[in-house]
């Protein structure tokens, strides 16, 4: 069993290397992508309370949320510069940045299919995603850059896109097991990540046991078009909770001390 977030772990951990600026941001090179809406994601993240009564909250919500997905696991792999580039952008807050990442849902380990590469840009509090299919792989005791970047290799991506990619490398694997819900009036969406794990990755030679779990923290993120950000303040003011600058890219880092 995996220790907790307040335990120490014994395990690696990587030597820090010198910030490398991008030549070409990912946030730049994605404005030739087809057009997708920035929307507002404000993040909550919560101490100490059960998913049960964090659902509890947003059913007694007075916008009258309710479930509209079934709840599934989500894994994600993030990828970095050698720098950690994107790491030291979101803890310095910088307001325009990019966040790379391949995303599936169910099974962690062993055959991944219909994984999918997302960008996700941000700027400032407005965020938008860029998506494309990836063909499958296998997460295992093989796994290693070279299978990212064949993945990468067997679809079709736009060459600025591709020529960024060669530039990163897998850095984290995270999961938890998410919930969706909706307001009644369709404005407004709020996830529940709960049981967050974090499993540090590498160039070569991947076991997935320098590994965290944290069972002390959840996110609730509520998500919405940035023409609603006037009555996002009801919906908001309305937990207990303030809004957060919480990144799981962030925390599974500094979680696992591999930065």
């Amino acid at each position: 069993m995996a220790e907790p977030l307040r335990q120490q772990i014994d395990a690696p951990s990587s030597s820090p290397i010198p910030v490398q600026a991008l030549a070409r941001p990912l946030a730049q090179a994605a404005k030739s992508l087809r057009a997708a809406f920035y929307r507002y994601e404000r993040k909550f993240l919560v101490s100490d309370l059960h998913r049960s009564e964090l659902e509890l909250l947003v059913r007694l919500h007075p916008a009258l949320f309710s479930e509209i997905f079934p709840p599934r696991f989500v894994n994600n792999i993030y990828l970095d510069s050698l720098g950690h580039t994107s790491y030291v952008e979101t803890v310095e807050g910088i307001r325009d940045r990019a966040k790379v990442r391949v995303r599936w849902y169910g099974d962690l380990l062993g055959r991944i299919e219909q994984p999918v590469l997302e960008l996700k840009i941000k700027k400032g509090s407005l965020g938008r995603k860029i998506s494309f299919p990836l063909p499958s792989f296998s997460l295992d005791e093989h796994f290693d850059a070279d299978t990212m970047t064949r993945a990468f290799r067997s679809c079709e991506l736009p060459a600025h896109v591709a020529q960024h990619l060669r530039t990163l490398a897998p850095t984290l694997l995270n999961r938890y097991l998410r919930t969706y819900h909706q307001s009644a009036d369709k404005r407004f969406r709020i996830t529940i990540d709960t049981g967050l794990e974090y499993y540090a990755l590498y160039l070569l030679h991947n076991t997935f046991q320098h590994r965290m779990v944290d069972p002390f923290h959840s996110v609730l993120e509520l998500k919405y078009a940035r023409e609603h950000d006037d009555a996002a303040r009801h919906i908001s003011n309305y937990f207990p909770f303030r809004v957060t600058k919480s990144s799981k890219y962030v925390m599974g880092l500094a979680a696992l001390n591999t930065w």
